[in-house]
């Protein structure tokens, strides 16, 4: 891996990234295919060109799942860490689990997407703006 400006990995350290700044955005994520990829009631992710982002992946425990039509998340095989997301929604863009990182980041969140589909035992009692799903 060369340099960058921040480092992550998975739960077990077989998969490694390192993405350079800037970052494009920083959001939760309350979208019914999120929440249930990740056993949760919403998911941060950081917004970044694929081209900033190096992946260390020596045994092949990246694995890609087609959540939907447009879009693949990305996951390793052994620990079960979700790390990545992609769609040709957004061409050219990688979506990486916020929680994933170990090295610092240039934002904080700015807002909550998909809100219209958050569930109901969650209080989000932050003043980000809360977007509904874009059509």
């Amino acid at each position: 891996m060369t340099a960058k400006d921040t480092q992550g990995k998975c739960l077990c350290g077989a998969v490694r990234f390192e993405m350079a700044f800037p970052s494009k955005w920083v959001a939760h994520c309350h979208c019914s295919l999120c929440q249930r990829a990740h056993g949760a009631a919403f998911v941060t992710w950081v917004g970044v060109e694929e081209s900033q982002v190096s992946i260390e992946d020596p045994e092949g425990q990246l694995c890609w799942f087609a959540s939907s039509a447009p879009a693949s998340r990305g996951f390793c095989r052994r620990c079960g860490s979700s790390l990545f997301f992609r769609s040709s929604r957004w061409p050219g863009e990688l979506h990486i689990t916020r929680a994933n990182f170990t090295g610092p980041l240039d934002r904080e969140p700015q807002a909550h997407a998909f809100y219209d589909s958050h569930v109901d035992w969650f209080l989000v009692q932050d003043e980000l703006p809360k977007m509904p799903q874009p059509n």
